[in-house]
């Protein structure tokens, strides 16, 4: 297992290097330059500020110099935050967006395997067709339109929960986020759920574990529910991600102060640097979600070889 890990964290360098690479070059075939400003500069304060940020040297040194800045962990200076360093500025929007996103993670595991089971153990009832209705509305209804939504029945007609802004400490500006991350997540892992433990039901030895008179709830969780699991793994290591790096959307129907601001802020400005080191931190947590979800499948089915 050790070895394997090893392997696997050895593997993602190459993947890194293809990843930082085409992000490289292809951030720069956009049209435009990270000081076009709707007054233009002097030709002397442009070729100053190209000199100051490496920008006229030739495209293959600046890609080295990236690069051995990486390997440093020095991501370089933002264009636009003046002052501020890259890692600076991620460090002050990922713990809150990890926090948002780890936590949409676990409350739609919690909620959505019990659903999904639940479902599948009375299957072609109206309860399940109940919950199959809910969970499609779920996958169909974007972030955008659910977070509004949330925020105007809790936040304005039932003031429960925060609506916008957030302070340190204070959870209450989290829950309507982190649910409105999870619904669309629990919707999903309830409906893999139920048909994955619909077909561990009706194989034979869970019929020879009934035949045998088991106590149904020991048939559930003891005999169905780990094979159940592997299709949920396996779509949870990228959904993690997904919901992670991709709760921009909530970020900002929230104003929470996350990461995912700066990935479209960088895009707009051109701001080079910092777009290439939001897509490094997501590559890589995407990557180390992906490792994670291949271990617990592993740890699910036996007959899996880490070798």
């Amino acid at each position: 297992m050790i070895s394997y890990i090893l392997r696997r964290i050895a593997g993602l360098v190459p993947t890194l290097f293809v990843l930082v690479t085409l992000s490289f070059f292809i951030i720069r075939l956009a049209p435009g330059n990270p000081f076009d400003q709707e007054q233009a500069l002097t030709p002397a304060i442009r070729a100053n500020l190209d000199a100051a940020y490496g920008l006229d040297r030739p495209l293959l040194e600046q890609y080295g110099r990236y690069l051995a800045g990486v390997v440093r962990g020095d991501l370089g200076p933002s264009f636009r935050f003046k002052d501020f360093r890259v890692t600076e500025l991620i460090a002050s929007g990922l713990p809150l967006s990890l926090t948002i996103g780890l936590a949409a993670a676990a409350l739609a595991l919690l909620l959505g395997v019990p659903l999904g089971a639940w479902a599948a153990w009375r299957a072609d009832s109206p309860l399940d067709h109940a919950l199959m209705t809910a969970t499609l509305l779920g996958v169909v209804l974007p972030g955008f339109v659910l977070g509004p939504v949330l925020a105007l029945v809790f936040g304005i007609y039932w003031p429960v929960f925060r609506v916008g802004g957030y302070e340190p400490g204070d959870a209450s500006f989290l829950v309507l986020p982190v649910v409105t991350l999870a619904l669309p997540l629990i919707a999903y892992i309830a409906r893999l759920t139920r048909a994955s433990m619909h077909e561990v039901l009706q194989s034979n030895y869970v019929r020879t574990a009934q035949a045998k008179g088991l106590n149904p709830r020991t048939i559930l969780l003891r005999h169905a529910l780990r094979p159940a699991l592997l299709p949920v793994v396996s779509y949870l290591g990228p959904a993690i991600a997904f919901v992670v790096t991709g709760s921009l959307v909530v970020e900002s129907v929230f104003g929470l102060p996350g990461s995912g601001r700066y990935l479209v802020q960088g895009a707009i400005d051109r701001d080079y640097s910092l777009v290439m080191g939001m897509i490094l931190v997501y590559g890589v947590f995407t990557l180390a979600c992906n490792l994670v979800a291949d271990l617990l499948y592993a740890w699910l089915d036996p007959r899996v070889r880490l070798s």
